[in-house]
This record gives C-alpha cells, structure tokens and sequence, in this order.
C-alpha cells in the first residue's frame, strides 16, 4: 500500500506530536524535527509505504530526544481501561450459540479495539465512548469477511496472529481463544520494542496473553507493521513461513503485507482511521474491516 500526497500531513502531524511528548527541551525538539523534515525531503516519493516511513521518523524522535517509549503511560492506561471491559465481553461471547457466532463476535471485539491508537489527525480515541463503538460494531462492518475467515480459521493447524496497539491486545485474547478452540496452535506476535503505542512482550504479559496463546514472540524489532526482510528475527521469520494461516490486526501490517506477494490466506482486521487506507479498502474512513486475503 503505497502513500499518498495526504500521508504527508499525517507523518509530519504525529512526528511534531511525538516529539513534544518525547522531551521539554526546545533544542531537542528543534533538533528532532529539522532531522525529520530533511529524512521526509530525501525518502517521501509516490513508492513509500507509510508504515516505513513512519517507522523511520520514530526512530529519528527516539535517537534525539533519547525517549524511547513516548506512549508508555497511553499504553499503561489503555491496558487497564480494556482488562476493565474485558469480562462483558466474555459474557456476550458465551452467550452465542454456536462456535461460528462466538468467532464472528471476537472478530467483531478485536477489530474495534483497533480504534485505541493516538494521534492520527481527526480520530479521537474516547474510552467513555467505547462500548458504543462495540455495540455498533456490526452496523460499522463495511468490509464482511468474517464467515469466510472461519472457514480458513478451521481448516488451520497453525496460526500466526499479528498483533497492533497497547489495549487492542486484551480484546485480542478473545480472538485467540476462539481460534484455540477450533483446534489451531496460535502464536502471538508483538513488537520487539517500543514504536508508537503498539503493544510489546511487557504489554502481553501485563493482560495475560501467556494464559492463552500458545507460543508469543517478537518481530524482532521496533517496526510499524511488517518489518523489512533484513530486521526480521529467525524465530519470527520461521513462524511466519511456517504458519498457514495469518491474522493481522491493524492498518501497519495492511500497509507493509500488501506489498508482498501473500503465499497463504491472511484475514486482515482493522478499523480504517485514515483515508488512505479507507480508499485502498473502497470503504469509507471510520469502518470495521475484515478482509481475507489469498494467495
């Protein structure tokens, strides 16, 4: 998914945001900002991929200010508001009636906790304002996949589940749960370090992921989406070719997985936050997404 002329104001929007999070000083926010202006000058071209780029610019915000995890305390407060949330939920699931059901609501409740990531112009994340999104999940799905998923979800011995955003992940576990007990192995993936608010192996600890997956490991590093090949862990690398069946929550890994050559099925949940994503997706801004991909 390549950029757009829009993700400029994007990238620069949450760059500036970033960076007066990252530190008080102004000479290191001037600093931090003049690199990021000169990386954007040299590498935004109609190729990129936003996800890339945005993964550059935190590292440059990073490697100045010398803050490494500018969202800790979003992330701290995210996990708690959603463990908080996360027993009605639970209840909604059990209530189904059948195995399809129970997988189309987790669905549902993985997908919407894609709306807890911050500082992308016009998406406001409002917690009091959250079990409304989950009650219009549904009327919100633009893009509804989830029946064929479950097919894929079934016939899979080996899963791969990418996950996003701090939060998010506690809305995740319902997910693997299901895929748990349709039979597959699942193996959660987070970031191997701090970029944004996704979520790493200190926020899959701090929601009780280790309880259900089977297996959590790292990208390998502290990228948006899908790594470039070279940044990859073996370990992570190894499991995502074994895998055959991937699922990856969010709008980095939809930017970064669609430009490869996709070699097994790939259910792609997300909530479209931008409209560059949206249009890729032909659906409007501010949709539930649940897409499958095949080779």
């Amino acid at each position: 998914m390549k950029v757009e002329i829009e993700c400029l104001a994007c990238i620069i929007h949450r760059g500036y945001l970033e960076i007066a999070e990252a530190t008080p000083q102004p000479y290191l926010q001037f600093r931090a900002a003049k690199s990021l202006l000169e990386y954007m000058a040299k590498e935004f071209n109609p190729e990129g991929v936003a996800a890339i780029i945005g993964t550059m610019r935190d590292r440059i915000i990073k490697r100045i200010t010398g803050n490494q995890d500018i969202y800790a305390e979003k992330k701290r407060l995210s996990n708690k508001i959603a463990l908080k949330m996360l027993p009605s939920l639970e209840e909604v699931i059990e209530r189904q009636a059948s195995p399809k059901r129970r997988f189309r609501k987790a669905c549902l409740a993985s997908i919407v906790g894609n709306i807890i990531e911050f500082d992308i112009p016009e998406h406001d994340v409002n917690f009091d304002e959250l079990e409304n999104f989950f009650s219009a999940a549904e009327e919100d799905l633009a893009i509804d996949d989830i029946s064929e998923i479950f097919e894929e979800a079934k016939k899979a011995e080996d899963v791969l589940f990418l996950t996003d955003n701090a939060g998010e992940i506690v809305f995740d576990k319902l997910l693997v749960k299901e895929l748990k007990h349709l039979g597959a192995k699942v193996t959660v993936v987070v970031k191997g370090g701090p970029i944004l608010n996704d979520a790493t192996l200190e926020d899959a600890k701090v929601v009780n992921m280790y309880e259900i997956a089977n297996e959590i490991i790292t990208t390998g590093t502290d990228a948006v989406g899908l790594p470039l090949l070279e940044e990859q862990s073996k370990q992570f690398r190894k499991a995502y070719d074994n895998a055959d069946f991937v699922v990856a929550k969010g709008m980095g890994y939809a930017e970064t997985l669609t430009e490869m050559r996709l070699k097994k099925p790939h259910a792609f949940l997300l909530r479209t936050k931008c409209n560059p994503v949206a249009r890729y997706f032909k659906v409007a801004r501010g949709k539930n997404v649940a897409r499958l991909m095949k080779p």
